[in-house]
C-alpha cells in the first residue's frame, strides 16, 4: 500500500509491528524450550505472554483509528527471528547457546523498541494522544524486557558462556 499521508504510513508500520508480535509469539515460545537457564526460560515464557498482550493492544489499536487489523510481512523480524533460529540449530553448549538467544532476543527487543517509538511519536503528532499512551505501554514493556535480558546476560548467562567446553 502506497503512504499518501502520516496516517497512511502509521497504517502501514501498524501492520509491520503487528506482523512481528505474531511471530515473535512463536520464537519466544521456541526460545523458552531450548533454553538451559531457568531464569532466562522463565523471561522468555513471561515474555510471549506478555506479547500476546500487545497483540490484543494492536487490536485496539486499529480499533481506534478504524482500520482492520491486517498484518504486513515484516522482512527484518523474519531476519532476526532467523538469526535465533541458527544460534538453536548451530550452538551445541547450552551455555553459549542462551548467551546467543539473549542476543537474538534482544535484536528483536530493540527493533520492536524502534518500531514502538516512532508508532508513539506519528500518534502523537496526528493528534491520537489516547492511541499514543495505549502504544506506549507496550514500548515501556519492550525497554523492560530488553533489559531484563541484558541483567540475566551480566549476572550469569555471559560467564558461563565463556568457560563453555
Amino acid at each position: 500500500m502506497k503512504s499518501n499521508s502520516m496516517d497512511d504510513m502509521f497504517y502501514n508500520l501498524l501492520q509491520d509491528i503487528y506482523y512481528a508480535e505474531k511471530h515473535l509469539v512463536k520464537a519466544l515460545s521456541k526460545m523458552a524450550k531450548e533454553s538451559a537457564d531457568p531464569e532466562l526460560e522463565k523471561a522468555f515464557s513471561e515474555h510471549k505472554d506478555q506479547t500476546e498482550t500487545h497483540v490484543e493492544r494492536l487490536d485496539q489499536a486499529f480499533e481506534m483509528i478504524d482500520k482492520k487489523p491486517k498484518t504486513k510481512k515484516c522482512d527484518a523480524i523474519l531476519g532476526i527471528i532467523a538469526e535465533g533460529e541458527e544460534v538453536i540449530e548451530s550452538t551445541e553448549s547450552d551455555e553459549l547457546k542462551d548467551a546467543g538467544l539473549i542476543g537474538a532476543a534482544q535484536a528483536a527487543e530493540h527493533y520492536e523498541i524502534a518500531r514502538y517509538g516512532t508508532l508513539c511519536a506519528w500518534a502523537k503528532q496526528l493528534g491520537n494522544q489516547e492511541l499514543a499512551e495505549l502504544l506506549e505501554q507496550t514500548l515501556d514493556e519492550e525497554k523492560e524486557a530488553d533489559s531484563l535480558l541484558t541483567r540475566i546476560a551480566e549476572k550469569s548467562v555471559n560467564e558461563a558462556a565463556m568457560h563453555a567446553a
